[in-house]
């Protein structure tokens, strides 16, 4: 069966992305219990996570730099994800706050990386 029109479908779509982790097990940890992301490892050094619609991976590195792209993810119970990244160990760097359409978070976690989440208003 040819994939040529499945991914034909995919152009110019975000297609994968990859984290920079310092601890695989503790990304795993993390992203598991607030987001209930399954993992496939590849070796000790990579591991690939679905979270049920993208696909991306995690890449062991010694520091994680701030800035860059804003990974934002959708809640349909923005204050139990909330709880539920602090729980897990994550750190709110921007408490919930509204804009037109929803509100949103950020967060950092164990690792460093910031990420978003919103919801509906």
């Amino acid at each position: 069966m040819s994939t040529a029109p499945q991914q034909a479908e995919q152009h110019h779509r975000i297609d994968y992305i990859e984290l920079p982790v310092k601890d695989m097990a503790e990304a795993k940890r993390f992203y598991g219990a607030v987001f209930g992301w399954k993992f496939e490892d590849y070796g000790p050094q990579y591991t690939s996570f679905m979270d049920g619609r993208l696909s991306g991976g995690f890449n062991p590195e010694l520091a994680v730099a701030k800035g860059g792209a804003l990974i934002i993810l959708y809640s349909k119970d923005l204050e139990a994800t909330h709880a539920k990244v602090r729980e897990a160990g994550g750190s709110i760097v921007q408490d919930t706050f509204s804009f037109p359409g929803g509100k949103r978070f950020h967060f950092t976690d164990p690792t460093g990386n910031e990420l978003a989440v919103w919801g509906d208003p």
